[in-house]
C-alpha cells in the first residue's frame, strides 16, 4: 500500500454518512499473557500503576470528545475486546456500555459484544451483562487438547469454555462465538475434530477459525528460533482449514469470512463493518479508528493514553489519510475474503484479466458479476489478492 503516514495529535475526521457507524473499546488488560499473543495488553506488573478504574474514566474521556468531533451518530455495532474485558466483571462492562450511551444513540437493533475469558466469567457475570443490554459474547476457546493448551500458555482448563457458552446461552445470549486456533506445534487431527466437536455439541451459533501465526517479539517466536518446538506447517495448516470447513458445513455452519462460519444469521455484525467498508471509532489505549477516509492508532500504553486525554487531546499516537488507490487495495483485500465476494466492477482492466487468470487456476469463480474465493482459493487468499493487485 502506499498510505502516507502522518503524525499529529488531531486529524480531521469527516463521517461519511448512510453506512454502518461501530464503537471498539480495547481493554488492555490480562491476567497473564499467552505465548502467542502479540496484541496490546499488559499483565498488572506491566501496567506502571495504571487501574482498571483508571482507565474507565479515561475511555469517558474520550468518547465525549468522539461525539463531538463526530455530531454523535447512532451506533449500529458496539465491540468490546483486547485484552481480557471480562477481567472488568460484569459490572465493570455495564459502565462501558453506560460510557457510550451517555455520548451516542445506541441504533434500537444495536448488536453489543464483549470478548470473554472463560476463567473470569461465570453464570453471574453472564446474567449481568445481558441485562446491562450485551447481544453477543466471543469467548476464547483455542483447544480441548491439554497439551495445545499448554503449548499456547493458556490458563483455563479444556472444558472451561465449553461450560462457558452454555452459561452465556442460559442467561439469555442468543449469539455465542468461540474462537479456536489450529496448528499448534504438537496438535493432531483428532484434536481438532475434538475440538469442534465439543463446541458445536455446546451449542453454538458462530466459531471463529485461526491459524496459529507466530509473531516476533512473542514467547512462542522465542522458542521456536531456540528448536524448542517447530514451526507450525502450511500443508498441515491447510489440511487442518480443509478439516474443520468440512465438519462445520456439515452442522449447518457456513462460512461467509475466510476465518469465520455461522448459522444463517448469526454472523457478527461489527466484523462485517471492518470488512465492507464500514466506519468504526477506537477508543481506548493502542485502539484503531476509521472514519471517512482517515485511520488512526491511539497511544499504546494505558497511562500514556490516559495522560493525553488529562491534558485536554485526543490520544492519537498517529495517522494516515488513505487515498483512492488505498481505499481501492483495501476493498479488495477485505471484500475477496468474504463469502458475498468482491463485484467484478471494482476491478480495472488488468485487475479483470488478472481475475480471469485466477478463475482459469481454480482459484476464484465468476458469477452474477462477482468474483468468490473457491474452496482451493480460500487456502491461498493472500496470494489472490496479491496477483489480482500486481502492477
Amino acid at each position: 500500500m502506499t498510505m502516507r503516514a502522518l503524525q499529529a495529535s488531531s486529524p480531521e475526521f469527516e463521517l461519511t454518512r448512510g453506512g454502518s457507524f461501530g464503537i471498539y473499546v480495547h481493554v488492555p488488560f490480562c491476567a497473564t499473557r499467552c505465548g502467542y499473543c502479540d496484541f496490546n495488553t499488559y499483565t498488572p506488573g506491566e501496567l506502571g500503576g495504571a487501574t482498571p478504574q483508571g482507565w474507565l474514566e479515561a475511555v469517558r474521556v474520550e468518547l465525549a470528545l468522539a461525539a463531538r468531533r463526530l455530531s454523535g451518530p447512532a451506533v449500529d455495532t458496539v465491540f468490546v475486546g483486547g485484552g481480557t474485558p471480562s477481567l472488568l466483571g460484569g459490572a465493570g462492562l455495564a459502565a462501558v456500555l453506560d460510557a457510550i450511551r451517555a455520548e451516542f444513540t445506541l441504533a434500537a437493533d444495536a448488536e453489543v459484544t464483549t470478548e470473554a475469558n472463560p476463567e473470569s466469567t461465570s453464570p453471574e457475570f453472564f446474567a449481568g451483562i445481558r441485562a446491562a443490554g450485551f447481544t453477543r459474547v466471543s469467548l476464547g476457546m483455542q483447544s480441548v487438547a491439554p497439551a495445545v493448551l499448554r503449548v499456547l500458555d493458556r490458563v483455563h482448563s479444556p472444558g472451561r469454555a465449553l461450560d462457558a457458552a452454555r452459561e452465556a446461552q442460559a442467561a439469555g445470549f442468543e449469539h455465542v462465538n468461540l474462537d479456536l486456533i489450529y496448528g499448534t506445534p504438537g496438535e493432531t487431527d483428532d484434536d481438532l475434530r475434538r475440538s469442534v466437536a465439543a463446541a458445536l455439541d455446546a451449542g453454538i451459533d458462530h466459531l471463529s477459525a485461526y491459524a496459529l501465526v507466530v509473531e516476533d517479539g512473542t514467547a512462542l517466536a522465542r522458542r521456536v528460533r531456540r528448536g524448542e518446538l517447530p514451526a507450525p506447517d502450511d500443508d498441515v495448516l491447510a489440511r487442518r482449514y480443509e478439516l474443520l470447513d468440512g465438519w462445520l458445513a456439515q452442522a449447518g455452519l457456513r462460512w461467509y469470512e475466510v476465518s469465520n462460519w455461522s448459522r444463517p444469521g448469526a454472523e457478527c455484525r461489527h466484523n462485517l463493518g471492518y470488512w465492507g467498508g464500514g466506519q468504526w471509532w477506537g477508543a481506548g489505549p493502542g485502539a484503531h479508528g476509521f472514519i471517512g477516509d482517515t485511520r488512526w492508532w491511539n497511544a499504546k500504553h494505558p497511562n500514556a493514553y490516559a495522560q493525553i486525554l488529562a491534558d485536554g487531546a485526543l490520544p492519537i499516537a498517529g495517522f494516515e489519510v488513505l487515498d483512492a488507490r488505498d481505499r481501492h487495495v483495501e476493498d479488495v483485500l477485505l471484500q475477496i475474503r468474504m463469502r458475498t465476494g468482491l463485484p467484478l466492477t471494482l476491478l480495472d482492466a488488468d485487475e479483470r484479466g488478472r481475475a480471469r487468470a485466477a478463475v482459469a487456476d481454480g482459484l476464484l469463480t465468476e458469477a452474477d458479476r462477482r468474483l468468490r474465493l473457491t474452496d482451493r482459493g480460500r487456502l491461498l487468499a493472500d496470494g489472490v489478492v496479491r496477483d489480482l493487485l500486481s502492477d
